[in-house]
């Protein structure tokens, strides 16, 4: 009987220690992950944009509908797209934006959901971000509101989204969030728009919450940065 007690704490406490480490991991090491993944990324899309000179880009006609090739999906899976700034998260709050939504790419920073709008293009340029664990990007979503800034930027061009409604909750299939139009936003016809989405409950999974914004401005990166990241 002895043994089988002695058997049973050994075991309670090993059980226990793993809860423990798998905890930490979650709270601490995917953070630290999270941090050096997105920083690269960042940094990468910098010397990018510092590699590259900022011009105009050179007038030419609207290509004809009939005639025009489909030029295929504007982004390259997992690649850096943009950087992000919500300061109504915080003011250093900066993450970048990759294409796609998968665990990888979530696991670097933010995800385009693939198939919608480009940055700045008519339509819905709709992301993603984990609420919780690798870096926490958006634990602090339910804290924005009707007309906070969300600013993008592409290396050439500041884009300042202004936000219309959200936190909106839904569930996990309600895909029709990131439409053109969606639905629920109170858009009321085509326009250039942005959609943030990440997980509801703060640990859990089973919702989503959802922020709908309308590009507001935009303002070349030469002209420098836009007030709302300074007021």
């Amino acid at each position: 009987m002895r043994l089988v007690v002695r058997t049973l704490s050994e075991l309670c406490i090993t059980v226990g220690a793993l809860v423990v480490l798998f905890v930490a991991y979650l709270l601490y090491w995917t953070g630290v992950q999270a941090d050096s993944a997105s920083a690269a990324q960042i940094d990468t899309l910098q010397r990018a944009w510092t590699d590259t000179p900022v011009t105009d880009p050179p007038l030419t006609a609207a290509p004809d509908p009939a005639t025009a090739s489909d030029p295929g999906p504007p982004y390259a899976p997992g690649k850096g797209i943009a950087v992000m700034y919500v300061p109504r998260l915080g003011r250093d709050w900066k993450w970048p934006v990759l294409e796609g939504t998968g665990p990888g790419v979530l696991k670097q920073g933010l995800g385009h959901y693939a198939r919608t709008a480009a940055l700045g293009d008519t339509g819905n340029f709709a992301v993603a971000g984990h609420r919780r664990t690798h870096g926490d990007p958006f634990k602090d979503f339910p804290r924005l509101r009707p007309g906070d800034p969300i600013v993008l930027t592409d290396g050439t061009t500041w884009f300042t989204y202004r936000v219309d409604r959200g936190p909106y909750r839904t569930v996990p299939g309600d895909t029709a969030v990131v439409d053109p139009v969606p639905r629920k936003s109170g858009f009321e016809g085509p326009g250039r728009y942005l959609t943030l989405t990440t997980c509801d409950p703060e640990w859990g999974s089973s919702h989503r919450l959802i922020v709908w914004a309308h590009l507001d401005a935009t303002r070349p990166v030469t002209d420098g940065r836009p007030q709302a990241l300074d007021s």
